[in-house]
């Protein structure tokens, strides 16, 4: 039979291990309202269908305007994949609140959000269950994602709101899959997106996005103009795909090689938005860090 006491031990080490877990992935002020700070407003957009480059698909997306936007000066603007675990303001991210706090700061510009979701697709027959797009849409290399952002999405929030053409002003975010998603669109399309956030992202073998490092390390000679931000935790996912947090220091590494601008931080979380949210205002200050205030 056990030892009482080192079993005790045990249990006051894992409940300690799970307190210090919790604390070190805790929200801080900037991802909670304050008093005193202007609130955006999140615009619930009507559902997205016809696309010619996803067919048949249609998905809801909503867009965030900062009270400071000015119809008069072109706003900068930030994509986010998977959309709504981005904007939700009790989940992990609540871009929305950390955005009101970090424009009222200035530590990043007067910025609009798309939150997009992934697509889905009606059910064959009656009452049968709608189909997700998501991984052909996010896990696919490739410049067909990026065409649906430019040619269909975004046309349609800059016939409402003005909106920046300088790259740099444009980041693109996602996670898991959606982090892959991310990377690919702005890396098809650096003249479009210059600045890149990932969490946890899928750069493995479920449609070839482990090929990224050997690409980045490729363009050496003339690397595209990227800022990239990577999340990862050391406990992420390890499967038939790849190794999660493998393939993202793998990523890092050819991105040091090339000489991008980059950042990789590693928590200790697994395959979530824990670690990722309770970073998220350093990662947005570190994203638009030499931005003209």
């Amino acid at each position: 039979m056990p030892n009482l006491l080192v079993v005790v031990a045990c249990l006051f080490a894992a409940a300690n291990s799970a307190v210090r877990a919790a604390e070190a992935f805790a929200l801080g002020p900037d991802s909670l309202p304050q008093p005193g700070v202007p609130r955006g407003e999140l615009i619930q957009m009507p559902a997205f269908a016809g696309s010619t480059n996803f067919p048949g698909t249609k998905r809801d997306w909503s867009v965030y305007v900062p009270r400071q936007y000015d119809a008069k000066k072109p706003a900068c603007l930030m994509v986010f994949f998977d959309g709504g675990g981005y904007s939700s303001t009790n989940g992990s991210f609540r871009v929305p609140v950390v955005f009101d706090n970090l424009i009222h700061q200035r530590a990043m510009p007067v910025t609009l959000g798309v939150f997009v979701n992934p697509g889905t697709v009606p059910g064959a027959e009656p009452g049968a269950s709608a189909r997700s797009n998501r991984s052909f849409e996010y896990d696919s290399t490739g410049d067909r994602n990026a065409r649906f952002i430019l040619e269909e999405l975004l046309p349609v929030v800059a016939r409402r709101w003005a909106l920046t053409n300088d790259p740099a002003g444009r980041a693109i975010c996602g996670i898991s899959s959606g982090g892959i998603a991310a990377f690919t669109v702005a890396w098809e399309r650096p003249d479009q997106f210059g600045k890149v956030v990932s969490h946890i992202g899928s750069f493995t073998n479920i449609r070839g996005g482990y090929g990224y490092g050997a690409l980045v390390r490729k363009s050496k000679d003339k690397p595209k103009a990227l800022r990239v931000f990577l999340q990862e935790g050391s406990a992420d996912l390890d499967n038939l795909h790849g190794h999660w947090p493998l393939a993202n220091q793998d990523l890092a590494a050819a991105l040091k090689f090339a000489g991008y601008d980059h950042k990789l931080v590693m928590g200790l979380e697994g395959h979530s938005g824990k670690h990722g949210g309770s970073i998220l205002p350093d990662t947005l200050r570190w994203l638009w860090r030499d931005w003209v205030k």
